[in-house]
């Protein structure tokens, strides 16, 4: 199957805005305040709240709706919601979670391979579009099958609580 490109120029003043659209407040009206913000700042409940690792200016939490097993999100601890706002130093402690986490996940659960991405903006897929995070998502040789396709399930093999305590042990294992 290919795919075709259509060229719509005209389109763009649609889609165009003036004004950047993620510069809102940080909890719109009536919605429900920012969880990796209740998270931040509350580090006795990290356990509760699956918050694997905490740094300097960034955390590591695991996504509680997984794409996958071993799916993590890494956050600035500043609630940011767009790449430019983000300090260099923010930034760069943000990178080197990433390598922090994808190899922790590679000597517990052995992926064959990660998805690494950013979603910028509600558009784009941002569930949350107000704090910037990435997601890590390991990946196995045959990780998709049937079970999506045709009776519209995802499998994951291991509760977030026995891969929450995996994970730290290592963790602990290697500070």
């Amino acid at each position: 199957m290919s795919l075709e490109t259509i060229w719509a120029p005209w389109r763009l003043s649609y889609v165009a805005k003036d004004e950047p659209s993620e510069k809102k407040s940080n909890t719109p009206k009536g919605e429900k305040p920012c969880f990796l913000c209740q998270y931040r700042e509350s580090p006795s409940d990290d356990a509760e709240n699956f918050v694997l690792l905490r740094g300097e200016k960034t955390f590591v939490v695991f996504n509680r709706y997984p794409y996958n097993n071993g799916h993590l999100l890494i956050a600035p601890q500043q609630h940011l919601g767009d790449i430019e706002e983000i300090p260099v130093d923010v930034q760069a402690e943000c990178q080197a979670m990433l390598v922090k986490m994808t190899k922790l996940l590679r000597s517990v659960i052995n992926p064959d391979g990660f998805n690494v991405g950013l979603n910028l903006g509600h558009v784009a897929g941002a569930g949350l579009p107000g704090h910037l995070h990435w997601h890590i998502v390991p990946r196995w040789n045959g990780d998709t099958n049937f079970m999506p396709v045709l009776g519209d399930t995802k499998v994951i093999p291991q509760s977030l609580e026995a891969l929450y305590a995996a994970l730290k042990e290592k963790l602990d294992e290697q500070e």
